[in-house]
């Protein structure tokens, strides 16, 4: 109740604010938090979008983890994406939002835009050229050239290659929304403190970032964090427009391209939602990990 009490005062108090937001909240709720709760009862469901849903129970959740091996090897795969490119790309958007808040003004505006533009842009068709499995792709050539490899490697049709290809273009776009709240955060920082902390005795950049940056970010860190577990885990995009749909031996095949694959081409939605909730309850105890990790 005094939550709450206090949540209407802060609107009372911020209301110009509150009126500003209230365009995204509303969309935001609609096609975001809605869709999630409506997920939770429909997975329970047989639904094809034409008839009504039939209640089956735990149908969907049984044949999900007992029958379907695709959906295993999808979570092997997500599982293995998350841990190579959640923790990789965290400390990517760190070490570049760091490095170029040491720039100059000019040039900081400049950098974060180059950093910032691969996440909105669509960079699929330039790395299609660079891995071509032809002898004009970018990487063969060089590697012909250079005398590596004697014959062009499939990079997005072999197996072997198909989850590596996936990573590298995943971090490549990586720096997003996390990105730019480390960069604020930087810059956000008190700059007397710095100078204090010298004052007491601290020697070098390394104590300033343990003893100053981290401890004054920790916001900014955490957004990101939950920022980079969600592109991690929710990853399926890249995939599709890269190595195909589906992927060679399903070798790119994750929980959420598995989601696609039975929502939106086999328009079985009960399945899908089921997927999504498996899902959605994964990314929500990483939160709580990472929440836990940041705030100690």
């Amino acid at each position: 109740m005094k939550k709450s009490n206090n949540l209407m005062k802060d609107i009372k108090k911020n209301k110009d604010c509150y009126l500003m937001l209230m365009p995204f909240m509303v969309f935001f709720i609609v096609f975001t938090v809605l869709p999630v709760f409506m997920s939770v009862p429909i997975g329970f469901t047989d639904f094809n979008m034409v008839q009504p849903p039939e209640f089956v129970g735990l149908s969907n959740y049984v044949n999900l983890f007992l029958s379907d091996k695709i959906f295993i090897k999808s979570v092997r795969v997500t599982i293995i994406f998350a841990l190579i490119t959640g923790p990789l790309s965290y400390a990517l958007c760190f070490l570049i939002a760091w490095l170029i808040n040491e720039m100059p003004e000019k040039l900081r505006a400049i950098f974060t835009l180059i950093f910032y533009m691969p996440s909105l842009a669509n960079v699929y068709t330039v790395w299609k050229i660079i891995f071509s499995g032809d002898m004009n792709g970018w990487l063969n050539s060089f590697l012909i050239d250079w005398g590596v490899i004697n014959s062009p490697v499939q990079w997005l049709t072999d197996s072997r290659y198909i989850l590596g290809v996936t990573v590298i273009v995943q971090l490549w776009i990586s720096l997003g929304a996390g990105f730019l709240a480390l960069s604020a955060g930087f810059r956000s920082i008190d700059r007397t403190l710095y100078e204090s902390a010298y004052i007491e005795g601290m020697q070098n950049r390394f104590q300033e970032l343990v003893y100053i940056v981290i401890p004054s970010m920790k916001p900014q860190m955490m957004f990101a964090a939950v920022m980079q577990i969600v592109n991690s885990f929710t990853a399926g995009t890249i995939a599709q427009n890269l190595v195909g749909f589906p992927s060679t031996d399903y070798k790119a095949h994750t929980i959420m391209t598995h989601a696609y694959d039975y929502g939106w081409v086999r328009y079985e939605m009960g399945y899908a939602s089921a997927i999504c909730t498996v899902l959605f309850i994964i990314m929500f105890f990483c939160n709580k990990l990472i929440n836990k990790l940041l705030k100690d």
